[in-house]
């Protein structure tokens, strides 16, 4: 595993080990993966369908792990996807974030 416990490459390697263990890494495909990650988006989704804003006060105590839950689902895939296609999510995260700032400057408000 990574040296850090707390990095997307540790979450990476787990992924992998995970996959290997089962004998699943010949269902991982990128569009699988793509495929996956958009129903636990939806799943998500539905925690906070119907609420008036979604905020923490609206939510019950076992809403709040599930969610939870379905955010590290949503993760893991993502790392997954990233992994198959050789992205660093991190690096490309700050690509993003650079170019987002770009495109709607601070001074815009």
């Amino acid at each position: 595993m990574s040296d850090r416990p707390d990095s997307l490459a540790d979450l990476r390697e787990r992924t992998r080990a995970f996959a290997a263990a089962r004998d699943w890494e010949q269902y991982h495909t990128p569009k699988n993966l793509a495929m996956a990650l958009s129903v636990e988006v939806a799943e998500l989704a539905e925690h906070f369908q119907w609420l008036p804003t979604g905020r923490p006060a609206e939510l019950a105590e076992g809403q709040q792990a599930a969610i939870r839950h379905e955010l590290a689902d949503v993760l893991l895939y993502l790392v997954q996807i990233a992994d198959k296609l050789g992205v660093d999510l991190h690096a490309a995260a700050l690509e993003k974030i650079a170019l987002n700032a770009v495109k709607y400057p601070s001074e815009r408000r």
